[in-house]
């Protein structure tokens, strides 16, 4: 009897990785950055190869390819991830040239630009914007949000399974409050009609799906913002109702902010900057706004204190005396 050949080694990566639950979009990453550190050693096998080639492959991508820190890092995690829980190795001695850390600070729109930019937004386009500032959330995170995770009565969100697997409250804008509950309402009519054609199913985390049969198709566990129509899961290969897609938000806000003539870079994730931004200049203390944005570390929410600071440190220049 003929014994089943092994899997293939990108197979057993994502294997690895729905054993850990990791989201698709880091599955595709990590399975990306794999596949270039393959390539780039001529299609060696990585148990063939070690830190040397390791640290020979980070530094082509700080030096020749001059990636970001954060690009770098990424790369070094996936490769990480390879070697630990799939091959069982641990790497010792990467020594790679380090991608230089830039010192970035983003872009903030001020409350009246944020307001032009929502302006020229509609349906669900408009209602994720104003989550993303009014809430401070991650546009993921916006996209994820189940009709479980919307409290009208305590007037929050729960933003679950967020980034770095930490779950964390925020708040629910009073102005939202009405067209969201209207919006709902469309959306459960979707599901009823999605019901009677056979479908319905949404996708669980974990093993929710096997614990509770039923919960699939269960309105709580529905996004808030479905997509336009149904589609097959990559990963399962069952035909269900996904959440919008980040690309169509994005290119809505693209169009919406040439629309106000606004002349600065402005992407989806400006407005979680706006919303951090305005909270301090409204004069809540810096740990409240880690606590909304959900950040690990203090530090990481000082940058926008660096904001505040532009033009000199909030010195006054003598031109204007």
């Amino acid at each position: 009897m003929l014994e089943p050949r092994p899997r293939k080694l990108l197979d057993q990566v994502r294997d690895a990785i729905r054993v850990k639950h990791y989201s698709y979009s880091t599955e595709k990453t990590y399975v990306s950055w794999i596949r270039r550190f393959i390539l780039f050693h001529n299609k060696r096998h990585p148990n063939e190869m070690g830190a040397p080639e390791v640290t020979q492959f980070l530094t082509h991508l700080a030096v020749t390819e001059q990636v970001a820190a954060s690009t770098q890092n990424q790369a070094l995690n996936a490769i990480i991830f390879l070697y630990r829980v799939v091959l069982q190795q641990e790497l010792v001695g990467i020594n790679a040239v380090r991608a230089k850390k830039s010192r970035y600070l983003p872009t903030v729109l001020t409350p009246e630009e944020v307001q032009q930019v929502i302006s020229h937004l509609y349906g669900m386009y408009k209602l994720v914007i104003q989550l993303l500032h009014g809430s401070g959330l991650r546009l993921s995170e916006g996209l994820a949000l189940r009709v479980k995770d919307v409290d009208f009565a305590q007037q929050q969100l729960v933003i679950r399974e967020a980034k770095g697997k930490e779950s964390r409250v925020t708040m629910l804008p009073a102005c939202v409050v009405e067209p969201l509950q209207a919006h709902l309402q469309t959306v459960r009519q979707l599901h009823h009609q999605d019901l009677e054609r056979g479908y319905g199913s949404v996708y669980l985390p974990f093993a929710l799906e096997r614990k509770y049969p039923h919960a699939d198709r269960s309105w709580i566990w529905q996004y808030v913002f479905p997509a336009d129509r149904l589609s097959q899961d990559p990963r399962s290969g069952v035909t269900r109702r996904h959440h919008l897609h980040e690309t169509g938000i994005q290119r809505a806000v693209r169009e919406a902010v040439k629309r106000t003539g606004i002349e600065k870079r402005v992407t989806c994730h400006t407005f979680r900057h706006s919303f951090a931004t305005h909270l301090l200049q409204n004069g809540y203390d810096i740990r409240t706004v880690q606590e909304l944005l959900g950040h690990k570390d203090v530090e990481t929410t000082m940058i926008y204190t660096h904001v505040l600071n532009r033009g000199g440190k909030g010195v006054r220049s003598p031109l204007d005396v």
